[in-house]
């Protein structure tokens, strides 16, 4: 009786998992785990949504700079593969959430959301 309980309770948080993941549609990773997918990844997108003054000033090497505010429900022509990886990131982890939820909204099924680059650890470029 005691394995059927802990095997129910088991379920019960793994679909609670899901349901968290289904109701943000995206995915939320720490910064070594975004550095790991990214080792292991070949074909995923890093996308910056700062303002491009703070891009300019300093970027993961790569990463391509769509501001958060420019993001809307219109398509995105950097972005034309909605089941490609992107890889988000932002100054401290707001911004990048906000752009997630609106990727997600329009349609984009594959989003990896990794808080800001005061926390990271990789190396960076400046313009």
């Amino acid at each position: 009786m005691k394995k059927i309980i802990a095997l129910l309770l088991f379920i019960l948080v793994l679909s609670g998992c899901a349901a968290q993941s289904e109701k943000t549609g995206y995915r939320q990773v720490t910064t070594d785990e975004a550095i790991s997918i990214m080792e292991e990844e070949k074909d995923y997108i890093i996308l910056d949504v700062r303002t491009p003054e703070e891009y300019k000033s300093k970027h993961i090497p790569g990463a391509i700079n769509i501001p958060n505010e420019t993001i809307g429900t219109e398509d995105i022509p950097e972005l034309p593969d909605k089941e490609q990886l992107i890889m988000i990131y932002c100054r401290s982890g707001n911004r990048s959430k906000q752009a997630a939820e609106k990727l997600a909204a329009q349609g984009y099924t594959n989003i990896v959301e990794f808080g800001g680059i005061n926390d990271w650890t990789g190396e960076t470029v400046t313009e």
